[in-house]
This record gives structure tokens, C-alpha cells and sequence, in this order.
């Protein structure tokens, strides 16, 4: 993963996919049929290579379990953002080589979801760990543009507002030493750059090492923000963001910050 421990970066992209038609229950799939399940705020469509439909691991266990994971980070970000999408939301997870295929050329590395007005997941025959992150993640990305279309948010905010949900999935709050030895790695390389150069639409462009630093230095920025004034202060930043579409204005509302001072409080915590 590019050369850390942890799971692949997922992606918010922008870009206009071919998803399974809502009128079709089943079509063809990586193992010959596009499975499709419903719950109360998702629409699941999966094509993971699973033999049998019942029992603990056939299809329909596996897909209720991915549902449930997205029924989760819903409940999770509505409660600690207070965004909640209307409607059901669009899901496909893909048998793990059927998404490398159709979606290898679309990065600078390899992806494990990206999100581009429906959620698109990486899978495997079981939700483990790595799954049910990238959910979230792009769970994450599925609430912000809700409010905001992909592309109008600073990357570092979007990456790093995913990032964080997916870790606190796994009951993590903060980086992790590995994480920190990391970037202070990266910042001895010259490779860790100033955190207002994130402010692009996504980190489609990077390459993998670059996209590994991107990822942790926008995951850090938002923890030091979450610790600063916990989930209320988190809510707060991005409702303001998201009505004034200003992330410096936000800022400094809510945290008495800019950009540049944030990155520079981090860096000062952080050592690097």
C-alpha cells in the first residue's frame, strides 16, 4: 500500500462512470450477476465472486453486512456533521480484479474506492477491516457533495474529513507514532509541502508516494482540528464552509485560524 501499512487512499472524482441502471435487479457481473439490495438510505449493487446466496458467507450475508457498515456511517457522520443525504444512495462494489480493470487508468495509484455521484468500492468476499474504511471514507465524500459538488471543497478538508471518519470507524482518534514518523520522514524528503497546496479538487494527479503523504497530511490537519474543539467545533467548521464555500472564513469563525496557521500549529505539534 504504497509502501505503508495501512489501507489504499480512496479517491472523490468527478468523473461520469457506467453504473448498473436502476431499473435492473441483476446483471452481469465479474461472477455473472450485478446482485442488487436496498436499506433505508442505500441502494446496493455487487458483483463479488460468492458462490452460494445464504449462510454466514454467501451473497446475502455480505451484502447486508456492507449495507449495514453504510447504515453505521450514516448514523456516524449525521450525528457528529449533522449531514444526512435524502434519498437512497447509490452503491456498487466490484469484485476486486473486475475494479482494477475498469479503473486502474483513472489514478496515479491504486485506489480502493472513489466516489463520483455514486460510491464505488474495491470489494472482497467478506467486509473486513479494509472495506468497511473504504465505506466509510466514501460514505464521506457521498455526504459533503450532497452539499457542495465535488470540486468546490479543498482537497485537504474532503480527503481529510473522509480520512478521519474511516479511522474513527475503527475506534482510532488521532495519528497514529507510525503516521507522525511518517510525515517527519516526508518533511526531512522535501516531500511534505504546505498544506494550502492541497486545495486542489482531489489528488487524482499524484503520484503514489505523493498521494501517501497527501493523504496522512490532510488526515492530520483535521484531527488537530477535531482535538481542538471536538466533534461540535468539526460540525461547526464545516457547516460554515460548506454555506460560504470559504474555507479561510471558516476558519477563522470557528478556530481562529488560516490555512497557513493551522499547517504551521500542526507542524510545530507534530515536530517535523
Amino acid at each position: 500500500m504504497l509502501g505503508r501499512k495501512r489501507p489504499l487512499p480512496a479517491l472523490a472524482l468527478a468523473c461520469v462512470l457506467a453504473l448498473p441502471t436502476a431499473s435492473a435487479a441483476r446483471e452481469r457481473g465479474a461472477d455473472g450477476v450485478f446482485g442488487r439490495r436496498t436499506s433505508s438510505h442505500f441502494e446496493l449493487y455487487e458483483d463479488v465472486d460468492i458462490d452460494h446466496w445464504s449462510g454466514r458467507d454467501g451473497t446475502r450475508a455480505f451484502e447486508t453486512a456492507v449495507l449495514d457498515v453504510l447504515e453505521d456511517a450514516y448514523d456516524r457522520v449525521g450525528n457528529i456533521l449533522d449531514l444526512r443525504p435524502r434519498g437512497r444512495q447509490r452503491v456498487v462494489v466490484y469484485d476486486p480484479g473486475d475494479f482494477d480493470r475498469r479503473f486502474a487508468r483513472s489514478f496515479g495509484f491504486r485506489a480502493a474506492g472513489f466516489f463520483d455521484g455514486a460510491i464505488h468500492v474495491r470489494g472482497d468476499v467478506r467486509v473486513d477491516a479494509r472495506v468497511a474504511r473504504t465505506l466509510h471514507h466514501e460514505y464521506v465524500h457521498c455526504a459533503l457533495a450532497a452539499s457542495a459538488p465535488p470540486g468546490t471543497l479543498p482537497a485537504w478538508v474532503n480527503e481529510g474529513l473522509a480520512e478521519w471518519f474511516e479511522n474513527l470507524a475503527v475506534g482510532k482518534r488521532r495519528l497514529s507514532a507510525g503516521e507522525v514518523a511518517f510525515l517527519g520522514d516526508a518533511a526531512q524528503r522535501g516531500l511534505l509541502g504546505p498544506l494550502g497546496a492541497l486545495a486542489g479538487p482531489s489528488f487524482a494527479h499524484q503520484d503514489g508516494a505523493t498521494a501517501a503523504v497527501s493523504y496522512v497530511h490532510a488526515y492530520a490537519a483535521l484531527d488537530h482540528l477535531a482535538r481542538r474543539k471536538g466533534d461540535r467545533g468539526l460540525r461547526d467548521f464545516v457547516r460554515t464552509l460548506l454555506r460560504t464555500r470559504d474555507v479561510e472564513a471558516a476558519l477563522r469563525r470557528v478556530y481562529s485560524l488560516d490555512t497557513a496557521a493551522l499547517d504551521a500549529q500542526l507542524r510545530a505539534e507534530l515536530r517535523v
